[in-house]
């Protein structure tokens, strides 16, 4: 059975799991839902894409010029499908390889962009945990939700010192991990072209932080940017359906829940992010209005993403590149 048919399986499965727990309940919620808010929940992740496509073009560089402003978009709605397409992600830098290297963008280039990209999403999330956890000074939270957020600010931290380490001690890094290929019989000409690789990307990733202090505070205020609106998918959609839940809760709940998807390695954690969104909104809400919840924001937060980004993946890169990327196999 081919990867395709597999996706739509547990996509189908994941869609389940909140019409089964809500039952008719749920439908009824769901015929209430305003349709102008679903519109503009929907123009919210398009702003995203723009947004996004922005902060690409910064991280660029000079290197911008090589790509127009329209098709950075188009770039970004491919990743972000090979992302929700492929088992943790992992879809999204072989996709920007490919896209970028058409354009004559180096690999390293596009490693270090993508690693920034990365970077400064983690910080964005620790400063929103570290907001939330002053928050959680102020107001009752239960000891699951404490433990969890404060699991999920102690990993955070942790890769946030793990890589401010590497880019400090880089070079023992490398020969450690030459010493390593070594154990493994890796032949020398195969160590050195790694090691060259390795050296590459570090002077892309560093030549990031070499951009005006102005780019980079605007790639932040543009991280920022986008995952505020992402996350506030989730508390309008609660809005909508007539509960009342803080910003800051639907925020942790949505960061605990695909943090949840992200380790079961499923594509965009269908399945696991809905039972443990469900898990932790039911006892807010009720069942039938977190079944509703659920279902309209993974419509607007991973299914959208894959209707509207699919056509956009095999215009740029075709089909037979798509189905290389669902069997994990790098293009």
């Amino acid at each position: 059975m081919s990867r395709m048919v597999w996706l739509v399986l547990i996509i189908a499965v994941a869609v389940l799991i909140p019409v089964i727990m809500g039952g008719t309940e749920m439908l009824q919620r769901l015929r209430g839902f305003s349709l102008l808010l679903l519109l503009g929940m929907f123009g919210m992740i398009c702003v995203g894409w723009v947004v996004n496509a922005m902060r690409l073009r910064l991280l660029l560089a000079e290197q911008a010029a090589r790509i127009g402003r329209v098709k950075t978009v188009a770039v970004v709605m491919a990743a972000e499908f090979a992302y929700c397409a492929t088992p943790g992600g992992s879809g999204a830098p072989l996709t920007l390889l490919a896209l970028l290297g058409r354009q004559g963008i180096g690999a390293a280039k596009t490693s270090a962009v993508f690693a920034m990209d990365q970077l400064n999403d983690l910080m964005f999330f620790f400063f929103a945990l570290l907001c939330i956890l002053v928050y959680a000074l102020f107001h009752n939270l239960s000891q699951a939700l404490e433990s969890m957020l404060l699991a999920s600010g102690i990993l955070m931290a942790g890769a946030l010192i793990a890589c401010a380490i590497l880019a400090r001690y880089h070079r023992p890094v490398i020969k450690l991990n030459g010493r390593f290929l070594q154990l493994l019989r890796i032949k020398p000409a195969t160590r050195r072209r790694l090691a060259r690789k390795l050296l590459h990307f570090l002077d892309a990733f560093a030549d990031n932080f070499r951009l005006p202090r102005r780019v980079l505070a605007q790639v932040f205020a543009l991280t920022c940017v986008h995952w505020t609106l992402r996350y506030s998918v989730l508390y309008f959609t609660l809005q909508g359906l007539g509960s009342e839940v803080d910003w800051a809760w639907s925020f942790l709940i949505q960061m605990l829940a695909l943090s949840a998807g992200q380790f079961s390695l499923l594509p965009g954690g269908a399945g696991a992010a809905e039972l443990a969104s469900a898990a932790l909104l039911a006892p807010m809400v009720g069942k039938s209005t977190a079944a509703a919840a659920i279902l309209i924001w993974r419509l607007v937060t991973y299914y959208f993403y894959l209707i509207a980004g699919g056509p956009v993946f095999v215009a740029l890169l075709g089909k037979p590149l798509l189905n290389k990327l669902l069997r994990g196999r790098q293009a």
